[in-house]
């Protein structure tokens, strides 16, 4: 860096007739404070109009956290560590999953939503944290202003299995049957979301159907398979007991039919239009984010929801490898809050 005076010096030599020019010259050349400060002001310019792509060129530069708000060892977390090591393969950096449950996903929210707005702590998440638990909880975030939406990265609904003692063949059956024995006919929710599916079944339907909370879909499924209740609503861990024959599917939840179990009709070829539940895990980032890293994170999700392997293996947990623009997210999860938000509205439901 030039200093004052070697500044002057380069540009009018003293020496001889110089010198008496390099004196009135310099009287206008601007102080070093001044000098420092322009250069400030030239770079804060080139940072504001230079592209947003430019400002993520070095993104990632160190390892990056991906916190899953549920226990290590569940699918949510093995998602998570699948799309971990492509994540990490594509962009050269480690994505390190960290699970933080509690609170019905609100916990690792939480730390997600209050971290530095950077881009190295990011958040896999389920559907119902995004849009139901605002409904239902006091939340120490909002997740629709708080968490800015990466990309969806998996499609998944939930189906409605009775055991197979149960003599149901269909959904109408299962409500007839517990028209004919009011009273009698138990069904197990291992979550929230699970338990206003089935009150919003009997709201349509006007089955006499007794709900029975379990801590989670694990305890639920074991209770459809001992007999304990009759149905559950089950985000597909049954499939190899449907297999067995140990369980009957009687519909997917979704509006249209889906892949893994074409066979199944949908909740609204039964007749119920309505209670459907369109279910999908999502990558998550602090509100705020530079836009520029948001997109490049998007772009290599997208790489990794095409690629083959990962595909087979998010299908043998009977997942649909789904991806999305930011854009399309923020649309499904505002739209689907405020669909949430009206049928609690509407049922009067309350989290016991």
């Amino acid at each position: 860096m030039f200093s004052g005076k070697a500044l002057q010096q380069e540009i009018f030599p003293v020496g001889g007739a110089g010198r008496q020019a390099s004196r009135l010259e310099a009287a206008r050349l601007p102080s070093r404070g001044t000098v420092r400060w322009s250069r400030r002001l030239v770079l804060w310019t080139l940072a504001m109009v230079l592209p947003l792509g430019a400002l993520a060129d070095s993104y990632p530069s160190k390892p990056v956290r991906l916190v899953v708000p549920y226990a290590p060892g569940g699918t949510t977390d093995v998602v998570a560590r699948i799309f971990a090591e492509k994540l990490q393969l594509i962009l050269k950096q480690p994505f390190i999953v960290d699970s933080k449950p509690g609170a019905n996903g609100m916990l690792g929210g939480d730390i997600v939503a209050k971290a530095p707005k950077d881009g190295y702590t990011l958040l896999l998440t389920v559907a119902s944290a995004q849009t139901l638990n605002q409904s239902l909880y006091k939340m120490p975030y909002d997740p629709l202003k708080d968490l800015t939406p990466v990309s969806m990265v998996i499609n998944t609904s939930v189906l409605l299995v009775v055991n197979s003692a149960v003599p149901a063949q269909t959904v109408k059956e299962l409500v007839a049957l517990s028209k004919a024995k009011p009273g009698t006919i138990n069904v197990g929710a291992g979550t929230s979301g699970l338990h206003i599916l089935f009150e919003l079944l009997k709201a349509a339907s006007g089955a006499d159907i007794t709900v029975i909370p379990y801590k989670g879909t694990g305890p639920q499924l074991a209770a459809v398979l001992g007999g304990e209740v009759a149905a559950v609503m089950d985000p597909f861990t049954a499939i190899p007991h449907i297999k067995t024959g140990r369980l009957r599917p009687l519909a997917v939840m979704t509006a249209n039919r889906f892949p893994i179990l074409p066979d199944v009709p949908t909740i609204v070829e039964a007749g119920y239009p309505g209670v459907e539940l369109n279910s999908w895990l999502a990558i998550l980032a602090p509100a705020g984010t530079p836009k520029a890293i948001v997109n490049q994170l998007n772009q290599a999700v997208q790489a990794i929801v095409a690629m083959p392997d990962v595909r087979e293996r998010l299908m043998a947990l009977n997942y649909l490898a789904a991806g999305s623009t930011p854009e399309q997210l923020t649309r499904i999860m505002t739209d689907e809050a405020a669909k949430w938000a009206k049928i609690i509205k509407d049922t009067g439901f309350k989290v016991d």
